[in-house]
């Protein structure tokens, strides 16, 4: 795949007027461009130099027109790689960027955005056009667009095309990616398609594979612009042009039209539909969407109304051509352009209507529109626009969607096609079924594949196409044990053979009752229904050579195709359709189970084994969460769930399956266990003492007549035994007392009642009624499992006594009677063992050993029957196999001792244990591997050492354990330690044996001891919180065991097991051995009328679990949160609005407000002019000037907010000066009024909300110095400027330390743009806002823009500081070098939230602090903190100790933050910051400063010199006294504060 670019290789000036010089001089150089954009040294003249003149020769063409074909040059691609964005601060922004020329394939292109930048492939291509300068969306538009375009996108997998540039549609494209796209970039394929030579600062791209910076913040004057920041990729289209627009628009259609012919997804022949999504747009709008109309295919046009220009004309003829539908061409405009209006009251979302604009607009037909919706998952779509009534569907048509639904797994659209009567029965046929397995989904069909071939045990060519017969094997394999799937039963073997074509036609019309085993994981229906069913299927199926077979109970095939195809959300769709849904789950958790340890075991990822386990876990809550809820609303019926016989999987219980996945919870759950205590009782009602009543009953037959038993309506929801049928009881307890006559009685036969009794019961004697009743109460007593267990434990505790007797005493030659009693008692258990086997549930034999032997218990009673045999085959020979065989006897009766612990599980408080101590030794296996490593290191060693000279024998092996072995319980055999000890000599090396033992008895009976003993410990309090779920799981088991157990023990147990015997062959011989298998364990065999009862209970316990799910769903936290939110977001918009006309009411107010302020600056000028005309008539005018003045120093709280600072040179204070000093206060008060008309309009104009720093637009106002007109002996004053300036600041989040304070927080921000250079670009600076409660403070003071008059006061305190050091500067010896000043402070409005904040310069360097606001001051190291803490010395003698200038902190000789103090007496309201401390700080200075060299040249100790720092003004510390009293110096006084403010 090769990209070219595009260079200009000859300079062809643009403009028409003929340059004759030669050669080129330097300005047509920097002057002329060419037609390409670029000036003659842009150009690349590698291959040729740059033309000499600009003048054309002879015989060339003047008028000669640049083209890209003739005067440039494809060269390879020099610039693709990765663009990072550095203006997102909130998330990461890269993007793949690649230079392609104009004239690309757009093939190439496709293949590059595929393979290279990894894109998902298309199934929906949005295309913005629109305006490509900068326009104002409304709120509603804006809104509808972002959300609808990239709910569309995100939803469907749509890629997003756009010019790509930070301004018009692009840029709001940008925005909806930020606030709807979410975090994960790589699935918001938004590509841009850019012309290279309009990029500003392009060159900063080019380089090979590349990762490149790029700053989106151009230049607001140049006409080039710059890459958004929030797309994915970009194309950047290179036609040799700089500065020139629109060369995309070619490349970009030929792609648009390439993706519409690739195809929507892999299994669909639709191609990848186009939109148009039209926003605002020019002239050539207008163009651009008959173009996209007109072609073929067409592409529909997506127009939202109220952009503004072209897309509001569009809307507008829209309008106009819909109400003429005589013209052909109107109604085709009509379904190709759609005009969405947010402001209309259809409530269909934008991204709805964009997507269905895409169906109506490709013309496609309904199974086309089908295709598309389904590969964009959208069901929603399909409901509302294709599944619509009278649509015409084509045959088939239906079909298959479902079956690319279930492959791509669309679970809402399968829920979808059933709500709209897809027939499953129709559906779903042997094929389909094969060809869902035969899916290839990567990972799962290699594990389908793995399973197969360790079933078959042989490994699988390659391409094998999994069969139903395949999968039958791997259900039967993943459940175990006696499940039998109908996929490998005979029957269906046969069927499917034939339906393969593997069997000649003239078998294949063998019979039609064949059909019925065309169902997954299900077993064949019993003989007496096949009759019936064939004349069923008759009618209702197709014969075999002319249509597939179809697969009856659809919903359970399909459920566990979804399960082992591992798509967990569909097999919880599937789950809740169809019947049996508690026997789903379990069957579910169990084949997750099993697929889980398949994957552990075959070493595959552990992510996989665990997501196993989690699905699991998952259907097995689910199958607790019904059990319960069913528990809840019937208890009867709900243990009719667990015992009734599911024909649909293999004749299983739900017990039966939740015990064989080792579903603990649901085993535990209270339900199972009332089942459980239910069928240990049996009919018998005992609650208290019930051990001692049977005992007793057995003891004494008789008593079992006193006992109370259990009616039929508290026996309706056991289950029958496999002994009860036989004897020919039928279960009437399975039955409810008003059901006695359903169809289950029918077809089992009359219980045992009616037989005795026949049709003549009524007419009986009550004689014969009693006796029957006691022959039924002394039949259901010795049947109970726990007088089974009672009667056999006795027995077992008799054998034990009479085992013990005979090992104990002498053996004679021949058996006494006591061991002929143990011979009987142990063959009769072996014969019982040999019934459990062949009874037992699997078919083959192998099958039924391998489920017996899985049982820890019969493996212990297979060893101890084999050895008792040996024992007693070498018994009845002579010595000394007597004697073999009476050890053999001895060892054997460890065996049935130790069986003992199995009754003793049995017992709520013991089994506990017991379930611990199983668990403490099945896992210390390893633990023991490694202590016995160590023994034979070391006992191996020790025997080596110590005999060198044994010879081969047996005993050495003992030798080596013996002792080492018993070392570990603290034998330490002293006396052997030292084996020189006695005398004998020495064997070599000896002396190493002792050092070996403690090697030993540390490694072994200090750590691994101990480790044993904390590894039991741990097991102990892991198990002792699950114990007893863990007894109650394996109490299954045992009542299990005792409920299939013939009453009599051994060896009378013979007896049972002949009348069984008997039984069976009667059975045989009638023919019912099928019913016999159906009817083994313990199972409710309910009848059609019971069964259908059953099922609709599940069923209403299956709909109430999930209501009360989505009542708990829909009552969380999130889900009113996610509510709240949504109406927030609604309120925000109307309060976009509101805001909108509010700004433009206070736009309008704010001007008339400002006419109104300059017509009283104009009043107030007039006033101070009058007043200074009337002061010079006479003198007693002046005194009374001076008695009018005197309020407003009475009243000096209320000053001005800017100042001035007048300097005259020496002078007597005499009469006249005093005179003109109080004339001018006057003046000043009035001048002072203009000042504070603006700067309160200011305040009250603009909005203040105290909210955090953030945002990027701010106004900047600044105090500036301007030439006094009413009093012309001072040089300026202060006023605030009378508009902001426009900039623009970056907030730095930088660790260069913080910037925050006790009244206010400050951040670094970075200046990109300003106004007038207001503020330097490229410049770091401070922002203060002061702190939320600071504010909250002085909200009592300052009602409305608190924040900004604390602004206000700050600046003013800085203006003042900033005053005095400058004439302190002025005043201080020349020797004295340092000339240290204060930063200027700016007022800063942030347009994004409002807040009104300080900025200054940021200083580097080291930060130095030289006093505070309390007058704590350092100790001064150098001249430069002697003078400054001299400063403040001087401020407050300057001021004649009415301000202190302190808290002043800087780098080097530049000072920032200062605090004026002025004394409480002084001040009537703050007129500084609020950091003032008054009294206090001033008392607290003069108490802790020290006055040095500096303070002494300054003449500042030990006397206040206040005349000689003024200026030559010579104002002595007698004129500070007289000013306390004299109302003339209390105005000069005045004067000078309001100099300084």
């Amino acid at each position: 795949m090769r990209l070219t670019t595009q260079e200009c290789v000859k300079f062809i000036p643009s403009s028409r007027d003929l340059h004759r010089c030669i050669p080129v001089c330097q300005v047509c150089q920097n002057l002329i461009r060419c037609c390409c954009g670029r000036l003659i040294g842009e150009h690349s003249w590698q291959e040729s130099s740059p033309p000499i003149s600009l003048y054309p020769g002879p015989g060339q063409d003047v008028e000669e027109d640049w083209s890209i074909e003739l005067h440039t040059k494809a060269s390879p691609t020099n610039a693709y790689g990765i663009v990072d964005f550095e203006d997102t601060a909130t998330r990461v922004c890269r993007a793949k960027f690649v230079r392609v020329a104009v004239d690309s394939k757009p093939e190439a292109l496709l293949q590059l955005m595929l393979r290279e930048w990894q894109m998902e492939r298309p199934k929906l291509l949005l295309t913005v056009q629109g305006g490509s300068e900068n326009f104002t969306l409304p709120p509603k538009v804006k809104q509808a667009f972002s959300k609808g375009l990239m709910t569309a996108a995100v939803s469907t997998g749509a890629w997003i095309l756009t010019d790509g540039i930070n301004t018009g549609v692009s840029k709001y494209v940008g925005e909806a990616v930020k606030t709807f796209g979410g975090h994960d970039l790589r699935k918001r394929n938004t590509v841009g398609i850019t012309p290279w030579g309009v990029i500003d600062n392009n060159t900063d791209l080019i380089g090979r594979d590349v990762f490149r910076p790029y700053q989106p913040l151009g230049n607001p004057l140049s006409k080039r612009a710059c890459l958004n920041g929030f797309h994915s990729h970009f194309l950047l289209v290179d036609d040799g042009t700089l500065g020139k627009h629109g060369c995309q628009q070619g490349l970009r259609r030929k792609l648009e039209k390439h993706i519409q012919l690739q195809k929507i997804h892999p299994r669909l022949n639709q191609g990848v539909p186009v939109v148009c999504v039209v926003v605002e747009g020019g002239p050539a709008m207008v163009s651009t969407v008959l173009d996209y109309v007109s072609s073929v295919p067409p592409v529909p046009v997506f127009v939202f109304e109220g952009s503004g220009r072209a897309a509001d004309l569009l809307a507008f003829l829209h309008k106009q051509t819909a109400n003429d539908s005589t013209h052909t061409s109107s109604l085709y405009l009509e379904q190709q352009i759609t005009i969405f209006d947010s402001e209309s009251e259809d409530h269909m979302t934008p991204d709805a209507a964009i997507l269905t604009a895409t169906l109506k607009g490709t013309r496609a037909s309904p199974a086309e529109q089908l295709s598309m919706a389904l590969a964009w998952d959208r069901a929603d779509i399909a409901q509302k626009d294709v599944l619509v009534p009278g649509q015409h569907w084509q045959a088939g048509s239906m079909e298959q969607a479902m079956l690319d639904a279930l492959v791509m797994d669309r679970v809402s659209f399968v829920k979808l096609l059933i709500d709209n009567g897809m027939t499953m029965s129709r559906f779903l046929t042997v094929d389909r079924l094969e060809e869902l397995y035969n899916t290839p989904q990567g990972q799962t069909h290699r594990f389908l594949h793995h399973l197969v071939e360790d079933v078959k045990q042989t490994s699988l060519p390659l391409g094998y196409r999994l069969s139903i017969i395949d999968m039958g094997l791997v259900i039967e394999y993943l459940i175990g044990g006696a499940y039998r799937s109908t996929y490998t039963r005979k029957h269906f073997r046969a069927a499917h053979s034939r339906l393969r074509g593997l069997i000649p036609n003239s078998s294949r019309g063998k019979s039609l009752q064949d059909l019925h085993f065309f169902r997954t994981a299900q077993p064949y229906r019993p003989k007496v229904d096949v009759s019936a069913s064939s004349s069923q299927e008759i009618t209702t199926t197709p014969v075999l050579d002319d249509t597939p077979l179809l697969v009856p109970f659809n919903f359970n095939d399909l459920f566990v195709w979804a399960v082992l195809q591992q798509r967990q959300q569909m097999a919880l769709f599937l789950w809740q359709h169809g019947e049996e849904a508690l026997a789903r789950a379990a069957v579910a958790c169990k084949l997750y189970r099993s697929m889980a340890l398949e994957a552990r075991q075959s070493s595959m990822d552990d992510i996989i084994s665990e997501r196993f386990k989690s699905y699991s876990l998952e259907f097995g809550q689910l199958a607790v969460d019904v059990l319960d809820c069913a528990f809840r609303q019937n208890e009867q019926m709900a243990m009719k769930l667990l015992t009734s016989e599911m024909e649909a999987w293999s004749h299983f219980t739900c017990l039966q399956m939740a015990v064989s996945s080792c579903h603990r919870p649901f085993v535990s759950h209270s339900c199972t266990q009332t089942l459980l205590t239910d069928l240990w009782t049996g009919p018998l009602n005992m609650r208290k003492n019930s051990f001692l009543k049977i005992i007793l009953s057995l003891l004494l037959p008789p008593a079992i007549l006193l006992l109370e038993f259990k009616s039929k309506a508290e026996m309706c929801h056991v289950p029958q035994s496999h002994e009860a049928m036989l004897f020919g009881l039928d279960s009437v307890k399975s039955l409810p007392a008003h059901e006695g006559t359903d169809h289950t009685v029918k077809k089992r036969g009359l219980s045992f009642r009616d037989k005795c009794l026949g049709p003549v019961s009524e007419t009986v004697s009550s004689v014969t009624v009693h006796c029957v009743s006691w022959i039924k109460k002394l039949y259901e007593f010795y049947t109970a499992p726990v007088v089974k267990f009672w009667f056999h434990t006795m027995s077992y505790l008799a054998f034990l006594m009479l085992f013990s007797y005979v090992i104990l005493v002498k053996m004679g030659d021949q058996p006494s009677v006591q061991e002929w009693i143990v011979i009987a008692y142990i063959l009769s258990t072996a014969v019982e063992k040999t019934r459990e086997v062949l009874m037992s549930a699997p078919r083959k034999l192998s099958q039924k050993l391998k489920v017996w032997f899985s049982e820890y218990w019969n493996v212990s009673d297979f060893i101890a029957i084999l050895l008792f045999l040996a024992g007693l085959v070498m018994r009845l020979h002579a010595n000394p196999y007597q004697t073999a065989g009476r050890i053999s006897y001895c060892l054997d009766i460890i065996f049935w001792f130790v069986r003992v612990m199995d009754l003793l599980a049995v017992n709520q408080h013991a089994g506990p244990y017991l379930t611990m101590i199983t668990k403490m030794t099945s896992n210390m296996f390893f633990i023991v591997v490694m202590m016995a490593i160590v023994l034979l290191s070391f006992g191996v060693s020790r025997k080596a050492i110590l005999s060198p000279d044994e010879e081969p024998s047996w005993s050495l092996a003992r030798d080596v354990v013996f002792q080492p072995y018993w070392m570990i319980y603290g034998e330490v055999y002293q006396s052997e330690i030292d084996v020189c000890d006695d005398g004998h000599p020495c064997p070599p090396a000896s002396f190493l044996t002792p050092f070996l033992q403690a090697v030993y008895m540390f490694f072994q009976y200090i750590i691994m001891v101990n480790v044993l003993i904390a590894f039991f410990n741990n097991i102990y309090f892991d198990m002792a919180s699950t114990s007893n779920k863990l007894w109650k799981y394996n109490r299954y088991r045992y009542i299990m065991t005792y409920q299939e157990r013939p009453w009599l023990p051994p060896p009378l147990i013979l007896l049972s097991h002949m009348t069984l015997a008997l039984r069976a062959i009667y059975k045989r011989c009638r023919g019912d051995a099928e019913q016999e298998e159906r009817a083994s364990g313990l199972k409710l065999l309910l009848g059609h009328e019971d069964r259908k009862k059953l099922h609709e209970f599940e069923e209403k316990c299956v709909e109430a679990h999930f209501h009360e799910k989505s009542d708990g769903l829909h009552s969380s936290q999130i889900n009113r949160i996610r509510a709240t939110a949504e109406r927030a977001e609604e309120m925000c918009l109307m309060i976009g609005e509101v805001t909108e006309k509010v700004n433009f009411i206070q736009d309008s107010l704010s001007d008339l407000d400002s006419q109104l302020g300059q017509l009283q600056d104009l009043s107030a000028l007039a006033v101070d002019t009058l007043t200074l005309l009337s002061a010079s008539d006479s003198l007693h005018q002046e005194e009374a000037r001076l008695a009018q003045c005197r309020p407003i120093a009475a009243s000096q709280h209320i000053l001005p907010h800017s100042w001035t600072l007048p300097h005259r040179s020496g002078a007597e204070w005499d009469g006249l000066n005093v005179r003109r000093m109080m004339a001018k206060s006057c003046k000043r008060f009035g001048k002072s009024s203009v000042e504070r008309n603006n700067l309160m309009r200011l305040a009250h104009t603009i909005p203040f909300t105290p909210v955090s720093i953030m945002g990027e637009l701010v106004s900047i106002y600044s105090l500036e110095e301007v030439p006094s007109h009413v009093d012309p002996e001072s040089n300026t004053v202060s006023s605030w400027s009378s508009r902001g300036l426009s900039a623009l600041l970056q907030p730095l989040f930088s660790e260069e330390g913080s910037l925050d304070g006790g009244l206010r927080r400050g951040c670094r921000v970075l200046c990109t743009w300003a106004e007038q250079d207001v503020l330097r670009p490229g410049l770091v600076y401070i922002v203060k806002a002061f702190r939320a409660e600071v504010v909250r403070t002085w909200q009592r003071y300052f009602h409305g823009s608190t924040a900004l008059q604390l602004c206000l006061r700050e600046i003013q305190q800085h203006r003042a500081a900033q005053k005095m050091m400058t004439v302190f500067n002025q005043v201080k010896p020349e020797d004295m070098q340092h000339s240290p000043r204060f930063l200027d402070v700016l007022l800063v409005f942030w347009h994004s939230n409002g807040q009104w904040l300080t900025i200054e310069r940021n200083m580097s360097g080291d930060f130095r602090k030289y006093n505070n606001n309390t007058g704590e001051e350092i100790d001064p190291c150098c001249s430069l903190e002697e003078m400054l803490l001299a400063f403040s010395h001087w401020t407050y003698e300057y001021s004649c100790r009415e301000l202190l200038v302190l808290d002043i902190q800087g780098v080097g000789e530049e000072l920032t933050d200062p605090t004026v103090i002025m004394a409480d007496s002084q001040r009537g309201e703050m007129l500084f910051g609020p950091d003032n401390l008054g009294d206090a700080a001033i008392s607290g200075f003069l108490q802790k400063h020290s006055c040095g060299a500096c303070c002494r040249r300054l003449g500042l100790t030990g006397q206040k010199m206040f005349s000689i720092l003024l200026i030559n003004d010579n104002c002595s510390e007698r004129n500070c006294a007289q000013k306390q009293t004299s109302p003339a110096n209390k105005h000069t006084n005045t004067n000078n504060q309001t100099q300084l403010f």
